[in-house]
């Protein structure tokens, strides 16, 4: 897996790099060589904030921790992407790595039961152009965390959504 380590308004020592590369060799069973991993880590309030992103075969695992150590944070991301992989391994056996999953999954002190299908609530309402400030008026009304619109300029679907920050975020579609 290729590593890209991103360090936001700080550097990354040697030594947390190296950590990074192999705490996140443990995810090489996985995935194939021509998966890829950017970890960002920042410093947020006077804690300590990394994410984890893997793109393999068309599938991204992301993580976001905030603790009060770098270290910490990269035990609990890496944590956490494994979670989701066991999560949801019959659907990932097909695409990831041939035989990540033959030795058996790493055991854990959590027992972690494998989602087998989805619970999925529809919905369905009429798309209406609209320009991005009406929808984030539209999604703050409604109170919800994302709006799903049609852009009455280029006639795009888009989504706007509320950041953890407290910003908003715009979700364009292509193709």
């Amino acid at each position: 897996m290729k590593v890209n380590i991103i360090g936001r308004q700080m550097n990354v020592w040697d030594e947390m790099k190296e950590s990074i590369e192999i705490k996140l060799r443990k995810l090489d069973k996985y995935f194939d060589d021509e998966a890829s991993a950017t970890v960002t880590l920042s410093s947020k309030h006077n804690k300590k904030c990394l994410e984890i992103t893997i793109t393999a075969s068309g599938i991204i695992f992301r993580s976001e921790v905030e603790e009060e150590t770098f270290r910490n944070a990269l035990d609990r991301a890496v944590y956490s992407i494994e979670r989701q992989i066991r999560k949801n391994k019959t659907r990932l056996q097909r695409r990831l790595r041939q035989g990540a999953f033959d030795n058996g999954i790493v055991e854990t002190n959590e027992d972690f039961e494998e989602e087998t299908e989805f619970k999925v609530r529809e919905k369905s309402f009429p798309l209406k152009p609209m320009s991005t400030e009406e929808a984030i008026m539209q999604m703050n009304l409604l109170e919800h965390e994302f709006f799903v619109f049609k852009n009455d300029k280029t006639g795009d679907v888009c989504v706007v959504y509320k950041r953890r920050d407290g910003a908003y975020g715009l979700i364009n579609t292509e193709g």
